[in-house]
């Protein structure tokens, strides 16, 4: 859990229909945060967008509806940015990382067990297959 006090915030920006392996990026990335026990994190979907290529994406046109432009956001302490972004940095082949200080003022979580039965463990080892396709080989 995070602490109060000084923190990064840390924003990903891509488009949602680029891929890491065979799953959306966002996903992957998503998975990767859990697996690394980060505090939480956040998908946005954009109504439209543009970015360095200077192309408007919008859902009214049919062939840009799926590249639209997602957010990832998450925040942590800087030790603990600095441990992932190394494998963000390799994992965002098409976008961009920033990352910002910013100051936890309250972060509260009330106990709850962590989730148990066969949706959870299906999840896990969907999400452990994502980041590393090897690692479920036996």
């Amino acid at each position: 859990m995070l602490a109060k006090g000084p923190a990064k915030k840390v924003t990903i920006y891509l488009n949602e229909d680029i891929k890491h392996y065979l799953t959306p990026l966002y996903e992957a990335l998503l998975t990767f945060l859990a697996h690394k026990d980060v505090s939480g994190a956040t998908v946005t979907r954009a109504v439209a967008g543009f970015g360095a290529h200077r192309t408007i994406h919008t859902p009214k046109v049919e062939a840009l509806a799926e590249h639209l432009p997602v957010k990832i956001e998450f925040i942590e302490s800087a030790e603990r940015v600095d441990e992932l972004l190394p494998t963000l940095y390799e994992m965002v082949t098409d976008g961009l990382i920033e990352v910002q200080d910013t100051t936890v003022i309250k972060a509260v979580n009330k106990d709850k067990p962590a989730p148990e039965g066969p949706g959870y463990l299906r999840r896990t080892i969907s999400a452990a297959s994502i980041i590393d396709p090897g690692c479920l080989a036996e």
